[in-house]
C-alpha cells in the first residue's frame, strides 16, 4: 500500500508540470493585456507610462519562456506569486476562496448522498415498480436540468416569491440560510447520477449467488441488503462520489457566479475578467492538485471497502 501511494504521489509531478505549461501558454496567448486592463482609469483612459511601469514591475516585459521559468522556480519554493489586481499573495486569495468552496462542497455532498442512497436502494429493491419508475424519472430530470436553470428557479421561488432565503451572498461564512440554495443546486444533479449508479450496482449485487445463499439460510432482508448487497455495490459508487467531490472542491463556476458565492469558481472567473494571470495560474495548479489527491484518497478507500483488492507496483 505504501509503495502504491508513493508511486501515485510521484505521478503527480509530471501531471502538475504538464498542466502548468498548458495553462500558462493558453493564458498568455489569450487576447487582452493585463497591464492595460488593470491600468485603465474609470473614464476608460490609459496612461502608457503606467502600463509600462506595471509591465516592468510584474515581469510582463520578459519573453514568455522566461516568465514561465521564473514562475516555476517560485512555485518550487512554495511561492505562487502575487495577484496583479490586489498586489497580495495568490495563496492568500486561494485559501480564502477554498474555505468557502469547501463548506459548500461538503454540504452539497451530504445532501446528494442523503437523497441518492435511499432512492437508489429503494429503486433496486422495488425494481420495475411504480416507485422505481418515479425515482428514475426524478433522477433523469435531475441529470437533465442545467445547474444554472435550477439555481434561478430556486432563487425565484424561495428568494423572491416566498421570501424565505437570501438569493445570493455569503453572509458571515456560517449562515445556514445562505448555503441552502447553492447546496441544493449543486447536490441535486450529483444525487441524480449517484442514485442511478447505486440502483444498477445494487441490482447487480442482488443477483449474485451469495445473496441467494444468505436468504436461503434465513438471514433477514435488512442484513442482506445493508451488509451484503450494499457493501459490495459501493465500489463504483465511491468512484463517482470521489469524482463529484473533486468537482465540487474545484469550484462550480456557474453556481458560485449565480449565487455570488466567493469560492474558487468565482475567483477564477473574476481573475479571467481582469487578466490576472498569476491568480489564474495559481488556481489551475491548486485545482489540479486537489483533484489528483481526491482520486488518490478514493483509490485507497477501495481496500477498506473490499479487502480482496490488492495494489501492486510494476516490477
Amino acid at each position: 500500500m505504501l509503495d502504491y501511494i508513493l508511486k501515485r504521489i510521484l505521478q503527480l509531478i509530471p501531471v502538475l508540470l504538464l498542466v502548468s505549461v498548458v495553462s500558462f501558454s493558453i493564458i498568455y496567448f489569450a487576447p487582452g493585456d493585463p497591464a492595460e486592463t488593470l491600468c485603465t482609469g474609470p473614464d476608460g483612459s490609459v496612461n502608457p507610462e503606467s502600463v509600462e511601469k506595471f509591465r516592468n514591475k510584474m515581469g510582463l516585459d520578459k519573453p514568455l519562456h522566461i516568465q514561465y521559468l521564473i514562475w516555476l522556480n517560485n512555485l518550487l519554493h512554495g511561492d505562487l506569486g502575487y495577484s496583479y489586481r490586489s498586489q497580495k499573495p495568490v495563496f492568500n486569495h486561494i485559501k480564502t476562496a477554498f474555505r468557502a468552496t469547501f463548506k459548500l462542497s461538503v454540504v452539497s455532498l451530504f445532501l446528494s448522498l442523503a437523497i441518492a442512497i435511499p432512492l437508489g436502494i429503494i429503486s433496486a429493491i422495488k425494481q420495475n415498480s411504480p416507485l422505481d419508475v418515479s425515482c428514475m424519472v426524478g433522477a433523469s430530470l435531475g441529470v437533465s436540468m442545467p445547474n444554472f436553470w435550477l439555481g434561478l428557479l430556486l432563487m425565484l421561488l424561495f428568494g423572491i416569491y416566498l421570501d424565505l432565503l437570501p438569493v445570493a451572498g455569503y453572509g458571515d461564512g456560517g449562515d445556514l440560510e445562505h448555503i441552502i440554495l447553492p447546496a441544493i443546486t449543486l447536490g441535486t444533479g450529483s444525487a441524480a447520477v449517484t442514485a442511478r449508479l447505486i440502483r444498477s450496482s445494487m441490482l447487480e449485487a442482488l443477483g449474485q449467488d451469495y445473496i441467494q445463499t444468505a436468504r436461503a439460510k434465513g438471514v433477514s432482508e435488512r442484513v442482506v441488503i445493508g451488509k451484503h448487497a450494499l457493501k459490495n455495490a459501493l465500489i463504483p459508487v465511491v468512484t463517482m462520489v470521489g469524482l463529484n467531490f473533486g468537482y465540487l472542491l474545484n469550484g462550480s463556476v456557474v453556481v458560485e457566479t449565480i449565487f455570488g458565492w466567493p469560492g474558487l469558481g468565482r475567483l477564477i472567473i473574476d481573475s479571467i475578467d481582469m487578466r490576472d494571470y498569476m491568480m489564474i495560474q495559481g488556481c489551475m495548479v491548486f485545482v489540479t492538485l486537489l483533484f489528483v489527491l481526491v482520486n488518490l484518497i478514493v483509490d485507497i478507500s477501495y481496500r477498506y471497502i473490499d479487502p480482496r483488492i490488492r495494489y501492486e507496483t510494476a516490477g
